[in-house]
């Protein structure tokens, strides 16, 4: 039997993917094909074309190659970061209020239990901050994002905030055992928070080192009643 030579196994192939049961392939098993059809082709061409030719099918398969496994790992990659959850992400799977937050740490600090009340405690601060629009209400957000954040509406408690992220990830990662006085400090800071006002954005340097209640006073501002122009602290002869 003499060999078949190249037409000859095209025109074969191609009568046999008109017969009825090539009709519905996958678009996966054509791909593959295709793909196979092409790699044949240039290993004929390395076969058939001296050293040259097959030096350049040679680098094209490598390429080939290459690429399709950079893209299944992109892929892969991909899918894994959809599915996987955040980590070190700040809030659970329950939404929950600033208020509804604080009761919980209320509720387990009452029970002694520290660690799980340190964590309550600052989601109610980040939950207090997303509510008056202090901070943006960014899905998967850790402790570390929502002080670097909130530090740039209230810089006068950066230093506070992020010990704060400090000691929420010591108790959730870290393996630190919460305390009393750990938690104490995190509802103190979230007392003042709820209390401070935010700093208008091109503020000077003097407000990353002090911080107004709701309800006082400005520094600097008249007293209510003062005369029109009448400076603070300049209401009498000497």
């Amino acid at each position: 039997m003499s060999p078949i030579d190249r037409e000859e196994a095209a025109r074969r192939a191609a009568e046999e993917l008109l017969k009825p049961a090539y009709d519905k392939e996958s678009l996966l098993d054509l791909i593959y094909r295709r793909v196979m059809q092409f790699l044949g082709d240039l290993v004929d061409t390395a076969a058939g074309g001296g050293p040259a030719g097959g030096v350049i099918a040679s680098v094209i398969i490598v390429l080939v190659i290459l690429t399709l496994i950079m893209l299944i790992s992109w892929q892969l990659r991909r899918a894994s970061r959809k599915n996987a959850p955040a980590v070190g992400g700040l809030f659970g799977e329950r939404v929950m209020t600033a208020a509804e937050h604080r009761a919980a740490a209320a509720a387990l600090a009452a029970e002694r239990r520290w660690s799980e009340a340190i964590r309550e405690r600052l989601r109610a601060i980040a939950r207090d901050l997303e509510e008056r629009a202090l901070v943006d209400g960014m899905p998967g957000r850790t402790a570390d994002e929502l002080t670097r954040e909130a530090a740039l509406s209230l810089p006068g408690f950066a230093t506070r905030l992020a010990a704060a992220a400090r000691s929420f990830d010591d108790v959730t990662y870290g393996g630190v055992a919460g305390t009393q006085e750990a938690y104490e400090e995190m509802a103190d800071l979230d007392e003042q928070l709820r209390q401070a006002r935010p700093v208008p954005v091109g503020a000077g340097a003097a407000a990353a080192t002090a911080w107004t209640p709701v309800g006082a006073a400005p520094v600097g501002a008249a007293p209510v009643g003062a005369a029109p122009g009448e400076r603070p602290g300049a209401g009498g002869t000497a």
